[in-house]
Order: structure tokens, then sequence, then C-alpha cells
């Protein structure tokens, strides 16, 4: 019901808690690498991270099918052990694969740009490890 008359009307808005184990404003979503370690990414050959909102990680390194766990607290992700298919790819492939799997071992902070949609995984050094458009 609306009180106040007719050119003043108050609306009570509230913040009803999310029931999850990670926060609405962490990074869960479908995201698409484009910059590992400052050196770009390989033209059509997607790099995939799926974070969904309980900590699992799913998606693929370019070549290899992966799943795993994230543990994120407020601005702090760190990612458990890696297991991924073991198939072999073209060496350039490879070679992202094996940089992107090693970035996601050296994350420790995230950091997302809402305008741009991007999703930036930081090292202990505040330097980007990979950064992500959403998908």
């Amino acid at each position: 019901m609306f009180t106040g008359g007719a050119d003043s009307t108050e609306i009570l808005v509230q913040r009803v808690g999310n029931t999850g184990a990670v926060s609405p404003a962490a990074p869960a979503g479908r995201w698409l690498a484009e910059n590992i370690d400052g050196g770009g990414v390989i033209d059509r050959l997607q790099t995939v991270l799926e974070i969904a909102e309980d900590g699992a990680v799913s998606g693929s390194g370019g070549c290899n099918r992966m799943a795993g766990r994230a543990t994120i607290a407020g601005d702090l992700i760190s990612f458990g052990a890696i297991a991924s298919t073991n198939m072999a790819c073209v060496p350039a492939a490879m070679n992202q694969e094996q940089k992107f799997f090693a970035a996601l071992r050296r994350v420790q902070r995230w950091s997302f740009h809402a305008a741009m949609q991007k999703l930036t995984l930081l090292d202990a050094d505040g330097r980007s490890a990979v950064v992500f458009s959403r998908m």
C-alpha cells in the first residue's frame, strides 16, 4: 500500500539475504579468457572457466575439459586441485592451456569491471593472471 498522498509516496526497500555459500557479488558465471599472464590468447581457441554459486569450477583449458573447486570469500579466491582430461592437441593449444592452469594455481584475488563485464583474477602481487569476458 502506498502512503503519503498524490505527490508524496514512500516505498520501503528491504534486502533479502542470500542463502548460498557465495555472495551475489562473487564471480559466479561463465567466462571466456581474453588474456593469460599479459600474453593474450589464441583466436578461436576457447579457454573457458565456469564458476558455480557453490564454488564448483568447470570449463576447458582450450584443449582439455576441467573440473574442480574454488574457495571464495569476499574478493579472495583460490582454486583447489583441478582435474582435467588428458587429450593431446597442437603445441600452441597445449602451451596456452598449461599457462592457464598455472595461472589458476597462483590466483589469490578477483575483481570485476561491471561496465565492461570483465573478470580479472589477480596473483599475490596484484598482477593480472587471467582476464575474462562474460559469456
